[in-house]
This record gives structure tokens, sequence and C-alpha cells, in this order.
């Protein structure tokens, strides 16, 4: 399991914990399962409404992929392209062929087999920076179906929360408080259970699935770049080195504090 994921779990299930015994007499209090069905059931009515049944049943598969870590094969995919660099740098096509019969990244494969074909370059550019696009589009639509969730959620918690309202005041003349407390229950709890699921299930979800599109964009652009050294005919070791800046840890490009300076550079600041 993604072990972000796990954490955020076992901290939201921490606060509800809380929530539940530390703050209530009886955590029977916070559960109303009339005023969660009209947000689970209102949210759920209203997304398949505003979008297509095959988007949403999409979105709901890829739900997985925030549980579970996802392995980029960032590393292989430098490594194949390196090694296609040194057999196309050599002139063995043949070769570079064979190779792609091992390749797992269906847009690397694509992109050695442009060059492959003596492609012009920018025919080669715009078939998969089209393919980069296309994918972005794609993947910021599915993270957008929960975006859409997570604002619907409150909404009906709201609608959930007059309808107790309406309900607590046709039996207020009564003075029957058994009757106007589970009113009241679902008034407030439908709120509760809106803004609950928007920002701990519905928006996390979201997130999560952005910031996988922009690590799998980082590969694709690697890639890209990796095919145009490839069709510049540049050297390997420049490839590689060029690559593998894609995946360097982040480092202050202004100073090094691990490195000491000499004594003779250790003099004060000029002030300017």
């Amino acid at each position: 399991m993604n072990p972000s994921t796990l954490i955020g779990i076992f901290a939201s299930i921490l606060l509800l914990v809380s929530v539940l015994f530390f703050t209530a007499e009886s955590p029977e209090s916070f559960i109303n399962l009339p005023g969660l069905a009209i947000v689970v059931t209102g949210t759920l009515a209203a997304t398949f409404i505003s979008y297509p049944l095959k988007e949403v049943l999409r979105v709901v598969r890829l739900v997985g992929l925030v549980f579970r870590r996802e392995n980029t094969y960032v590393r292989d995919d430098i490594n194949e392209l390196v090694a296609m660099a040194r057999l196309w740098f050599k002139g063995d096509v043949r070769a570079v062929e064979k190779e792609l019969e091992h390749t797992r990244n269906p847009f690397l494969r694509t992109g050695i087999q442009l060059v492959i074909a003596n492609t012009k370059e920018d025919e080669i550019f715009d078939m998969l920076r089209w393919r980069i696009a296309r994918l972005k589009a794609r993947e910021h639509a599915e993270a957008q179906i929960f975006r859409t969730m997570a604002t619907y959620a409150p909404a009906f918690g709201m609608i959930g929360t007059l309808v107790g309202l309406v309900n607590m005041l046709e039996v207020m003349d009564a003075g029957d408080l058994d009757v106007i407390g589970p009113r009241m229950a679902v008034a407030l709890l439908t709120t509760f259970y809106g803004i609950l699921l928007a920002n701990l299930v519905f928006k996390p979800i979201a997130v999560k699935l952005e910031r996988r599109t922009e690590e799998r964009l980082i590969t694709m652009n690697m890639v890209l770049e990796g095919i145009s050294l490839i069709t510049k005919r540049r050297l390997p070791s420049f490839i590689e080195e060029t690559l593998n800046s894609f995946i360097a840890n982040y480092n202050d490009e202004i100073r090094d504090a691990s490195i000491k300076p000499r004594p003779s550079a250790a003099s004060t600041p000029i002030k300017g």
C-alpha cells in the first residue's frame, strides 16, 4: 500500500475516533444513516448526471491507485533509451529493433519506431507531444470528477440540513423531544458528513491522481527528450547524463552547504 495514503487513513481514523469518543457523551450521536444516505446518494446522482457513464466507471477503478504504490519504472526507461542510443550510434538498426521487442513502455517504443522509420524530427515531436497532451487531458478530466464530487457533497449536506429543519418545524408544536431530536440530528449531521467526505475522501483522491499525472508527464517528457537526442545522434554518455537530470534529487543551484569554502573565500560578503 502507498505509505502516504496509509498514514492519511490512520490520521483520519484517529480524528474520527477523537471526535466520537472525546467530544460527545455518546458516539452514537454522530451516526445518522438517513443523513449519510442523503449526502452519498445525492452526490452520486449528481455525478452520474454530470458525466458519461463510462467515464464515471473508469474513475471508480482508479481509486485503487490511491491505495497502492505505483512504480514508474523511470530508471528502466533511461537504461533502455541509453542502450538503444548506443546501438543507434553504432548504426546497428537490427539490434535496436530487437531491443524494442522487450520494451514495455509504449510511448518509448513508438518514438524509437518512428526514428527507425526515418520519420522527420518535427513529425516525431508532433506525434509524441500530441500523445502527451491527450494523456494530460484525459487524466485531468478523471481527477476533475472527484473535485466535482467534493463540490457536490457539502451542497447535499446543506440540502439534508434544510430537510431536517423542515421536518423539525413540523413537529415542534407537539413539543416531543423524542421526535425533535432525530430531526435535528439529520439537520446537523448531513452538513458534517458532506464536509467530511469532501475533504477526507474526494479532494485527497483528486490531488493524488493529479500528482500521479504530473509524475507520468515528467516521465513522458524525459522519454521525448531522449528520443530527440537520439535523432540528433548525440553521444550516449551525454544522453544518459541528460536523462538522469530528470530524476535527480532537488539540490540548491546557488549554494552547496556540504562543501566547505577555502579560507581565502570565507571573507565577509561584499555589500552592494
